[in-house]
C-alpha cells in the first residue's frame, strides 16, 4: 500500500465539483458504478468525501476495498458504506458493475430528528460491509427491496419527473432504513429530543475543530452552554457512549489513519496529535486498541 505524502493531506472528492459540476450544489449523487470506472479508473487510490456518506453497490464482480485500516476482499452482490471524511480506497474487477450513491450528511441528521436512532454507528463514523452470501431467509428479502431501492433511485435521478427532489430524498432516507436492517444491529426506533440532537451535533463538530488540543470535557461543556452532567446525557441518549470515550475515539482514529497512510514515526505522531509525551501516547493508544503503534502499522505490511 502506498503511503501519503508526509506534507499532502489525503484528497477529497466531490462528485458534484470534480465529476459532474451540474450537481455541484447536490445532497444527493447517484450514478452507476460503470461510469465512474470510466471517468476515475477502476483502481481507486486514497481518497474521501468530506461531509458526505457513499454507498457503493456492486452487484457482481470482484472487489477490494480498503476504510481507514479495514480490508475487505468481496464477491457482489455486496454493499459497502463509508462514512463522511473517512480514507478509503478500492479496486474493482472489470466486470464489476452496480451503483454508487453519495449522500450528505444533513440528510442522515435529519432521521435521527425524525425519531429513528438508526444502528449504523455513532456520528457514522464506522463503515458498513454487507454481503449477500450466508443472508437468511429474511434479510434476503430486505436486500431484495434494498436493490429496487437502488434502481428507483438510478430511475429518479435520470429523469426530470415533478417533485424529483423530494422523492430523491425519501427514497434515500428508504435506503438507510433497510440497510440498518440488513445490518447485524438492530434496528432501534426511539424519540430523540431535538435540542439534545442539535448539542450532540454541536459537541461532534467541536471535537471535529479541537480534538488535538486535548480540551477537557469543562470546556466542551462551557463552549455549548450546558453542564457536563447534560453533555454526559446527550451523548449516551444519542451515541450510548460518553464524552470522554468518544472523544478518546476521535484521537484513535486520527492516529489509526496516520500510522496508516504515512511515514510519520509514532512520535511524530504524537507531536502532531497534541500529546507532549510520546511514552503517554503510546499508552494511550495501546489501552484503547490493545496493539502497540509499531504492530497496528506492521498489519500493513
Amino acid at each position: 500500500m502506498s503511503k501519503v505524502d508526509l506534507n499532502e493531506w489525503i484528497p477529497n472528492i466531490v462528485l458534484g465539483q470534480d465529476y459532474d459540476q451540474r450537481y455541484a450544489d447536490s445532497p444527493i449523487h447517484y450514478d452507476i458504478l460503470e461510469n465512474l470506472a470510466v471517468f476515475f479508473g477502476r483502481d481507486m487510490p486514497v481518497h474521501r468525501h468530506a461531509q458526505y456518506l457513499q454507498i457503493h453497490y456492486f452487484d457482481r464482480g470482484e472487489i477490494h476495498f480498503q476504510i481507514d485500516d479495514k480490508i475487505y476482499h468481496l464477491t457482489g452482490p455486496a454493499l459497502v458504506l463509508t462514512p463522511p471524511s473517512v480514507p478509503h480506497s478500492f479496486l474493482s474487477a472489470p466486470e464489476a458493475c452496480g451503483h454508487v450513491l453519495t449522500v450528505h450528511q444533513s440528510l442522515v441528521w435529519q432521521l435521527l430528528k425524525d425519531g429513528l436512532q438508526q444502528q449504523l454507528g455513532s456520528e457514522l463514523n464506522h463503515e458498513l460491509c454487507l454481503d449477500y452470501q450466508g443472508l437468511s431467509k429474511e434479510d434476503a428479502a430486505h436486500w431484495t427491496l434494498l436493490v429496487q431501492t437502488l434502481e428507483a433511485i438510478g430511475r429518479e435521478w435520470s429523469h426530470n419527473f415533478p417533485a424529483k427532489n423530494l422523492t430523491l430524498q425519501t427514497l434515500v432516507r428508504l435506503l438507510l432504513i433497510q440497510i440498518t436492517r440488513i445490518s447485524t444491529k438492530k434496528l432501534v426506533s426511539s424519540h430523540i429530543n431535538n435540542d439534545d440532537l442539535q448539542y450532540f451535533r454541536k459537541f461532534s463538530n467541536l471535537i471535529q475543530e479541537c480534538f488535538k488540543e486535548h480540551w477537557q470535557l469543562s470546556a466542551y461543556a462551557s463552549s455549548l452552554g450546558i453542564s457536563e452532567s447534560r453533555l454526559h446525557q446527550v451523548c449516551q441518549r444519542i451515541a450510548d457512549q460518553s464524552p470522554k470515550k468518544i472523544v478518546h475515539d476521535r484521537l484513535v482514529q486520527e492516529a489509526k489513519r496516520l500510522l496508516t497512510f504515512t511515514n510519520l514515526s509514532s512520535s511524530e505522531i504524537c507531536y502532531q496529535l497534541g500529546f507532549s509525551d510520546p511514552a503517554y501516547f503510546s499508552r494511550f493508544f495501546k489501552r484503547n486498541t490493545g496493539l502497540t503503534t509499531q504492530n497496528y502499522r506492521q498489519q500493513f505490511f
